[in-house]
């Protein structure tokens, strides 16, 4: 085989003690080594030539790929230095280079990531998921705002049961241990607080391996708490994930098959499939799942790319279901060789068409609009951490000033909604020359005509202004080629390219349209 045919395993690199990763958490963060040998073996024993490259951040990303051919990337990066979600568009950074990569997509693992995100996608599609409130960096939460019966508060946006321990799970009107829980997370993460019903009962983890074009659930698998005495929380914590000598790790035991009548199992089998299904899942995945007292099943969360180590539960359920590592590891290589059209990056998406048109009314955007419209631009894995920070920054100042602010706000809604934001406004030191700012839409409303009846909606307003000439700038990059053939479409064409603008060899180009 040749190299041009090999595969480079792409991990992040642990931190040293006392740098970036809070020391508390330097278990987890190590971990990803124990997946990178085993992957390493794997591939050797299917004779498939492969190196491996470690990074700290997504900008050595594009560099450990440059030096190889390799056409696929083994992703196993799970954090990097800098923002939370910096790893999660480690495949939208692949593609963008020509890579195919395992696992999942850059939108599915940030709203994964974000666990709210997480739970409003979910229910969005009629999955069971436990109630729940964001409390903001230096609020207070008020218990009377609070789900009923116990809680339990994690940080939004960390992994491996990072910020969560027995204190973290509050009993029903302790005001004060809710207070002190929030503040250790705000403290801990600098991460908002997500206060969450606590599920009653037996935790399942359930596995999904995607099989060309089918997904395959897994044995179930159980997390046996029964050693517990009744004053400790039935959680499955940091402790129990990472620290070997504590009594929560040696007391967590994974029972696979899960001990459950079949017409349950059955249920939650449907429940996982379900979850996959909402956030886009492929690849494999894990979904974390507990049962109320009445056996009724509620997602926790999901888990894209879980851990792969040998002692890990995806393991544990490849073997359960007589699944050689090595076969594993073969699967998902020819799923990511094969990328059949349900699983293309929403990084890159097909050309926008109203072949099914969704009828949408578009209105000024209003501050109750913001969250959703931040979140649907992070779920389209589009853009880079950077361009979500401009595009918050755009949204709070047209949205605090109003008609006042230059950049103008609207917001398409479809059955009450959100499904598109548009930002577009005059360019500054000209006359009648206006600019289109953002553009984005839902990603599973895709090709739909939203975007056109956005596009359409700021012509009519900028003409009726008195304007003579849209502006509107694109990059050269392969995931902006659908954006180019969009305007082009409606009526755009290429004025000038500033070479190397953005980057070398990433040009930018100036598209126009006169009215």
């Amino acid at each position: 085989m040749s190299p041009r045919r090999g595969v480079v395993v792409l991990y992040n690199l642990p931190q040293p003690p006392g740098e970036t990763a809070p020391p508390q958490w330097q278990e987890a963060d190590a971990g990803v080594l124990k997946e990178v040998e085993a992957v390493e073996r794997a591939l050797a024993a299917l004779k498939i030539p492969h190196r491996v490259a470690g990074v700290r951040c997504l900008r050595d990303v594009p560099e450990a790929l440059a030096v190889g051919t390799e056409p696929i990337v083994f992703n196993l990066v799970e954090s990097l230095e800098g923002e939370a979600a910096d790893a999660c568009f480690v495949p939208a950074v692949c593609w963008s280079l020509r890579r195919r990569c395992t696992g999942n997509d850059t939108a599915c693992q940030t709203i994964c990531l974000n666990k709210w995100q997480n739970k409003a996608a979910l229910q969005a599609h009629g999955v069971p998921v436990p109630q729940g409130l964001i409390v903001p960096i230096g609020r207070t939460p008020q218990i009377s705002e609070c789900p009923a019966g116990r809680l339990i508060v994690k940080p939004v946006a960390t992994d491996a049961s990072e910020g969560i321990d027995a204190l973290s799970v509050i009993e029903p009107g302790d005001s004060g241990r809710l207070d002190a829980a929030v503040r250790r997370v705000h403290q801990q993460t600098h991460q908002p607080a997500l206060i969450e019903q606590y599920i009653e009962g037996r935790e399942l983890n359930v596995a999904l391996l995607e099989k060309g074009d089918r997904v395959e659930v897994l044995p179930l698998a159980e997390i046996d708490f029964l050693s517990f005495p009744p004053e400790k929380p039935r959680i499955v914590d940091y402790a129990a994930k990472w620290l070997e000598h504590t009594f929560e790790y040696q007391h967590t035991v994974r029972r696979i098959p899960a001990p459950l009548p079949e017409p349950l199992a059955d249920e939650v089998r449907q429940i996982a499939r379900a979850a996959w299904t909402a956030v886009g899942c492929h690849g494999y995945a894990r979904v974390d799942i507990r049962l109320d007292s009445n056996n009724r099943p509620f997602v926790l969360e999901i888990n894209p790319n879980p851990d792969l180590s040998p002692d890990a539960g995806f393991s544990a359920a490849l073997a359960a279901a007589g699944i050689r590592f090595e076969e594993f590891v073969a699967t998902v290589l020819e799923t990511a060789r094969g990328v059949p059209k349900a699983s293309r990056p929403r990084s890159s998406p097909p050309a926008e068409t109203s072949s099914f048109p969704l009828s949408v009314a578009i209105r000024p955007s209003a501050p109750s609009d913001r969250d959703s419209i931040i979140q649907m631009a992070v779920a389209t894995g589009f853009f880079r951490p950077d361009e979500i920070e401009v595009a918050k920054e755009v949204l709070d100042e047209s949205l605090a000033q109003g008609r006042a602010f230059p950049y103008q706000s609207y917001t398409a809604e479809a059955g009450g909604r959100i499904v598109g934001w548009l930002a577009f406004g005059p360019t500054p030191c000209t006359l009648g020359t206006y600019d289109i700012y953002w553009i984005v839409v839902a990603p599973d409303v895709q090709r739909r005509g939203i975007g056109s009846a956005l596009l359409k909606h700021a012509e009519k307003i900028i003409q009726e202004r008195g304007g003579r000439l849209i502006v509107v700038d694109t990059s050269t990059r392969p995931i902006y080629t659908s954006t180019r053939r969009f305007y082009a479409r409606h009526g755009y064409h290429e004025e000038a390219r500033i070479k190397d603008l953005y980057a070398p060899g990433d040009d930018k180009v100036i598209s126009v349209k006169r009215l």
